[in-house]
């Protein structure tokens, strides 16, 4: 693979058991491209190490006076230097076009995964973690594979001039043999402890950049309340405490590479001290003293790699733990016997067995839930292929306790997974995703607006029977295209041409919300959720938007879940979710007067109000008894009359 065919076609599955498992899948797919490394750096260290021997023989040549010999050596440093300019280029070639492959296929697999997930991976994993992940964590990853290569081309070539000094002088050569593994393996006992340094600066790291995206996202509600100095405080004391774990960590590296000048420091004095003694007692010749000597500097540099492969792993093999536990992330559905989605059709009543939620086909359904995190996790539920979300002690929802019960399963018998949504009878689960999001698209509480133009916002996959302008329109985004043409001056007032900033920052709430609800009605899928599609505009508007959106989803499966009375009144069909489960449905109108848990939603009546409307009822359908009396006083002081319940919603 070169650079230039990047991306991959296909970067493959890796394998997520482990680390160093997925840095050995990495590894194996990059054989070709390793080997031809190590084949020009043994090219390249093996010319580096030919150079010692061809200076001792010109030194001799030279004490000898030996013209001949003189010549001779200089033309084999000329072939050496040549062999050392052509493998030292090659090799930094091949070693970073190693890198950046290697980093391309985890940033591709990254993606696929993000893709996959969608907003389910910021509920698994923190924003910061991701953004760490992606970018830092890559770079390491890649720098270890490159590493590999090189060393070990370097390992061969320490091998190669140990033996060949071992059997060019003995008594020097023994010496030198004896001392290389030493000096390679002195800096491991401090690895383990410089690496937990290294962590914990990272962790401070990764919490900074989470705090400062969190901070600059929410910088306009900041500075509504005044809370800038709260959160640059908050930044500046994170901040502070990365910069202190950055110092602890560089102490202990600054002491490894301490090591690493000082160890072969003693080696060269105690070989030249030794050497000096063989010479003067005429045991060797100047000519071999400087050819030992000269070795044993130059081995000083494939020794580096030693270092380098030891510092690249302890620091890689934190970064692909971390990369393993987002590739591992997986939502729900089976892999093995999904349907194909050509031959599955996408149509009918949206039917969810768990809470016994139908939405009728060609309805407009609302749904009611008194608890706003059940409704998201009831409208993800929806769309079909719902990851598992850990609960607030950290073990996974759908798995139950980490111990692998379930909550409120028997002691030894696993909780089972919940049954998927059904659509037209089909369970979505059993649906590849790609044809689940086809059919049933839920947008959720806080849609994300991608920085671009309006019209390549709008630019979506699309059944072609909605157009942008009947989105927008049926969104209400009149005043939001206004304000985008005012912006737009260089592109003749052209809205749709306009940028929008990263997440829509540079417009208000409503306005945000309101272009992601025409997105999803541009998509026009068979079945649209929607969670809470109007919460962030005034009233005057919600009825318009209800309305608009209503009018333009007439025969498809519209899914809403809102407690405002504006939206509610124009739905076919509402249904109310209370603990899990759908205890009532109807009209908006009959639910106020027949369903006190329905009206303590939708009025905001207060647990007082509620408990009253709940004894009328119990009082009205019982005919008569001694229940009447008390509850007939009580009904007064909550609720009057039916109509003013009417009109107070």
């Amino acid at each position: 693979m070169q650079i230039r065919d990047l991306p991959y076609a296909d970067p493959g599955e890796p394998d997520v058991r482990s680390g160093p498992r997925f840095l050995l899948w990495l590894g194996r797919n990059q054989l070709a491209g390793q080997f031809k490394a190590a084949g020009w750096g043994l090219l390249h260290q093996l010319g580096v190490a030919g150079l010692p021997l061809v200076v001792g023989l010109a030194v001799q040549a030279v004490v000898d006076r030996s013209g001949g010999r003189l010549a001779l050596a200089g033309g084999l440093l000329a072939l050496l230097g040549v062999v050392i300019a052509v493998g030292d280029a090659m090799l930094h070639r091949t070693a970073v076009t190693n890198w950046i492959t290697a980093a391309a296929r985890v940033q591709q697999l990254l993606a696929r995964r993000t893709a996959e997930l969608g907003a389910a991976l910021t509920k698994r994993v923190a924003a910061g973690e991701v953004v760490a992940v992606s970018t830092g964590d890559v770079e390491k990853i890649g720098w270890f594979v490159e590493a590999l290569s090189r060393f070990a081309a370097a390992a061969v070539a320490l091998v190669v001039i140990c033996v060949g000094l071992v059997l060019y002088l003995p008594p020097l050569g023994t010496l030198v043999a004896v001392a290389v593994p030493l000096l390679a393996l002195a800096v491991l006992p401090l690895l383990p402890r410089a690496t937990g340094r290294a962590d914990v600066q990272r962790e401070k790291a990764g919490k900074a950049t989470e705090l400062a995206s969190d901070t600059v996202a929410g910088l306009r509600v900041l500075r509504g309340i005044g809370g800038e100095e709260l959160f640059l405080d908050r930044y500046r004391r994170a901040s502070q405490e990365v910069r202190r774990a950055a110092v602890h960590s560089a102490r202990m590296w600054s002491l490894i590479s301490a090591i690493q000048v000082l160890l072969p420091g003693i080696l060269l004095i105690s070989l030249v001290w030794y050497g000096a003694g063989l010479v003067r007692d005429g045991r060797i010749e100047v000519g071999q003293l400087v050819t030992v000597f000269s070795a044993a500097t130059l081995l000083l540099f494939p020794l580096r790699h030693f270092e380098e492969i030891a510092m690249a792993y302890s620091f890689s093999r934190p970064s692909a733990v971390r990369a393993v536990r987002v590739l591992g992330l997986r939502r729900g559905g089976v892999p093995e016997g999904v349907r194909d989605a050509g031959t599955v059709g996408a149509e009918g009543d949206l039917y969810d067995p768990v809470t016994g939620l139908m939405a009728g086909s060609g309805l407009f359904t609302a749904v009611v839930c008194g608890d706003p995190d059940e409704a998201g996790r009831l409208a993800e539920r929806l769309g079909g292929h719902a990851a598992a979300e850990p609960d607030a002690e950290g073990r996974d929802a759908a798995k139950g306790d980490g111990d692998g019960k379930g909550d409120g399963a028997p002691d030894g018998e696993a909780a089972s997974p919940l049954p998927s949504v059904l659509l037209g009878g089909v369970a979505l689960d059993d649906l590849p995703l790609e044809a689940a999001r086809a059919a049933v698209l839920v947008q959720d509480k806080d849609p994300v607006l991608l920085s671009g133009t309006l019209d390549e916002l709008l630019d979506v996959p699309r059944s072609g029977r909605v157009t942008a302008e009947q989105a927008l329109t049926a969104a209400q985004c009149g005043d939001v295209l206004d304000a985008l043409a005012r912006s737009s001056a260089g592109n003749d007032g052209d809205p749709l041409r306009a940028r929008i900033t990263e997440r829509g920052r540079s417009l208000s709430g409503g306005q945000r919300q309101r272009l992601a609800l025409a997105r999803s009605l541009v998509t026009d899928p068979e079945v649209l959720v929607l969670d809470e599609p109007t919460s962030a505009v005034d009233s005057h508007t919600e009825a318009r938007v209800a309305a608009g959106v209503k009018h333009l989803r007439t025969g498809r499966t519209t899914v809403a879940f809102a407690s405002s009375p504006l939206l509610l009144d124009l739905a076919d069909r509402v249904a109310l979710v209370h603990g899990g489960t759908v205890v009532a449905a109807g009209t908006h109108r009959e639910l106020l007067r027949t369903e006190p848990r329905y009206r303590a939603v939708v009025t905001r009546e207060t647990e007082a109000e509620t408990d009253a409307g709940r004894a009328t009822a119990r009082a009205t359908g019982s005919g008569t008894g001694t229940a009447e009396h008390p509850a007939r006083i009580a009904a007064p002081a909550a609720v009057r009359t039916i109509e003013e319940v009417e009109e107070r919603a």
